[in-house]
């Protein structure tokens, strides 16, 4: 069943380099400015992933000057987790990680289980599929979610 769009999403993922960053940029192409959209990581210790950048590029979503950042600096950046009206998991341990900052709020946390396409494929091309295996993930969660773009008004 299609859902009504948040006020403001919250995407994390382990490092916040590769499929939470995707998951921010794409709902912001697909569903524009009305939902304020995050992303973060459990560890903020790495730069924004290049097959991220060139996949989403491939469907015209910008990643390039995507910052990394943890959920402690989102904190002390003042974004407040309490502000969001949903935080979207993408990995096992920022569930966990989310859980637990949540757990005094009245707040929707969910999983998606999506693929992690960091260290897979031998080959360029092997990785750039791996990617958009991702990439493609969260823009049919996101659908499901949330219905077809061509939709909202």
């Amino acid at each position: 069943m299609v859902e009504e769009l948040p006020q403001s999403v919250l995407f994390c993922c382990d490092h916040n380099s590769a499929r939470s960053p995707m998951a921010e940029g794409i709902m912001k192409k697909l569903y524009g400015t009305d939902t304020y959209v995050q992303s973060a990581g459990v560890k903020g210790d790495m730069d924004i992933d290049g097959f991220s950048i060139a996949v989403c590029d491939e469907i015209g979503v910008e990643l390039a000057r995507h910052r990394t950042r943890s959920f402690d600096e989102m904190e002390q950046w003042g974004d407040d987790l309490s502000s969001f009206d949903l935080v979207v998991a993408l990995s096992p341990a920022s569930q966990r990680k989310a859980l637990d900052l949540t757990r005094v709020f009245h707040l929707d946390v969910v999983y998606w289980p999506i693929l992690d396409p960091t260290g897979l494929g031998e080959t360029r091309e092997a990785k750039l599929n791996a990617y958009r295996q991702t990439r493609d993930q969260i823009v049919e969660h996101l659908k499901r979610r949330w219905g077809d773009p061509k939709d909202i008004k």
